[in-house]
């Protein structure tokens, strides 16, 4: 009678092989995630690289998908639970990986203020050394704190009749 781990025993490279490409695809995605972050230290080195990944991210996961695919089948028990567990897990995180490279999460960090609200001068609460924005218009002058900017990005504003964008 066989033991449950013969079959482990006869497939190491097999397992070898979809572990090795389920670690690479989902690197693909989340070592550009880590090293592409906002507010953040980011090296010339470190960002040029993570750059190179995320752009060969929608292919290279796509394949490393198939491969684990592939693999998994191969390994496949229907009467093993722990190995259907596992394998579903590495399948998951693997198409989950594959999917979040084709879509720009970083967009999801910074929302634009369509309609900012202003107070005067006076009724302000910021801090006399608080850093600002200053747009200066003949009719018109406004003020955007730096702290507010640096968490949107973007400010959609009319100054003085014109539409202007605001950007930190």
């Amino acid at each position: 009678m066989s033991s449950p781990y013969s079959r482990y025993r006869r497939r190491p490279f097999s397992w070898l092989i979809f572990f090795l490409s389920s670690l690479a695809t989902i690197s693909l995605f989340l070592i550009p995630a880590f090293i592409i972050y906002p507010f953040r230290h980011q090296s010339g080195g470190g960002l040029a690289f993570a750059m190179a990944l995320r752009q060969r991210a929608p292919w290279g996961t796509l394949g490393g998908l198939l491969i684990c695919i592939v693999f998994a089948l191969v390994l496949w028990q229907p009467d093993n639970l722990r190995r259907k567990i596992v394998l579903s897990t590495f399948l998951f995180l693997v198409a989950a990986s594959a999917v979040m490279s084709r879509l720009n999460y970083f967009e999801w960090m910074f929302h634009p203020v369509d309609s900012p609200q202003f107070e005067a001068e006076s009724a302000s609460k910021l801090n006399p050394g608080e850093m600002i924005m200053a747009v200066a218009f003949p009719s018109d002058d406004r003020a955007y704190p730096i702290s507010q900017m640096a968490y949107h990005h973007i400010l959609n504003d009319v100054v003085g009749g014109m539409p202007i964008a605001v950007t930190y």
